[in-house]
């Protein structure tokens, strides 16, 4: 009963998206099922009887089709039907070998080894300036405001700049993703790293020093566990901008592998349902690493006696 009300809200969710998506494509669509209908009926002309028996086939199965049915089986549409789009995930994912460059599984480890690297970059900086800035009043004044503004400059522009600056000095490939995906991650990271560092009461922090505790100890039996809802919570919000930071990374590079590569080669070659099928790889690829944490956070708190914080 738990698990169908979990579900059911999830549920709805995705059929009213899939919903309007289906609705949306034939207003997106219709115009270019139209000129090619028209094309078609300009480019056959009746003069022979064969031809008129043509002609007749193709009236009678845009009759039988439709103009609106035949907006959701365009080769190169505006917008893709769910069914198309789920077609070319399966093709690319289940049907091609995963160390071809034609299958996805390929390109997602290409973008997701660039992820997990400036995650776990961005993550380890992120704690580090967490801990200075809560015991460091001069790093809470000094570097928690630079920290902020960071987040102002927008990473199109900023990833081109990392991209070539690397680039110059012979540091190419996964490193320069990486380090744009830990300018993304890194940030979520502190904030609520430092949110969960400075979340004990006054009352606790008074408990400690009537034990004589230091600092270290305070931090290690008091802030550090206390800190671990806020930062799996960070966490979460990390991976996945993690993962966007890859994938535009690998945009102005002209990349041959990742998901931005194949996003490229969709708008280069008009190729819609490639790129579509790379944004729902990528956006399937963040909802597992997400599950992942989740897990992982569920199992730590509840070793930690902390069942309620993880459910």
């Amino acid at each position: 009963m738990n698990a169908l009300r979990t579900l059911f809200p999830v549920v709805t969710v995705i059929a009213v998206i899939l919903g309007i998506w289906i609705a949306a494509v034939v207003p997106m669509n219709i115009h270019l099922t139209a000129d090619q209908a028209a094309r078609q009926d300009i480019a056959v002309t009746p003069d022979t009887p064969a031809e008129r028996k043509e002609l007749s086939g193709l009236s009678l199965a845009l009759q039988n089709t439709g103009i609106w049915g035949m907006t959701y089986t365009l080769e190169r549409p505006r917008l893709p039907s769910p069914h198309q789009v789920g077609a070319e995930l399966w093709d690319t994912v289940v049907m091609k070998n995963p160390t071809s460059r034609r299958s996805l599984v390929y390109h997602a480890w290409v973008t997701l080894s660039a992820t997990l690297l400036g995650f776990a970059i961005g993550t380890t900086l992120g704690i580090l300036l967490a801990v200075g800035i809560v015991y460091n009043r001069t790093m809470d004044k000094s570097v928690m405001p630079w920290a902020i503004t960071s987040q102002t400059i927008p990473i199109l522009a900023l990833a081109p700049m990392v991209i070539v600056m690397m680039g110059s000095i012979g540091i190419q490939g996964l490193l320069p993703k990486s380090i744009i995906s830990a300018y993304l991650s890194f940030f979520p990271v502190v904030v609520g790293m430092v949110k969960g560092l400075r979340s004990p009461d006054g009352m606790q922090l008074d408990l400690l020093r009537t034990y004589n505790a230091n600092a270290g100890q305070g931090f290690w039996k008091l802030r550090l566990p206390a800190s671990m809802p806020y930062l799996f919570a960070s966490l979460k919000i990390g991976i996945s901008a993690a993962l966007v930071g890859a994938i535009v990374g690998e945009l102005p590079t002209g990349a041959r592998a990742g998901f931005g590569a194949r996003m490229l080669v969709g708008d280069q070659y008009g190729q819609p349902i490639v790129t579509w099928a790379a944004l729902f790889g990528a956006a399937i690829t963040a909802a597992l690493l997400v599950a992942i944490l989740s897990l992982i956070e569920r199992r730590t708190l509840r070793r930690m006696g902390m069942a309620g914080a993880a459910a």
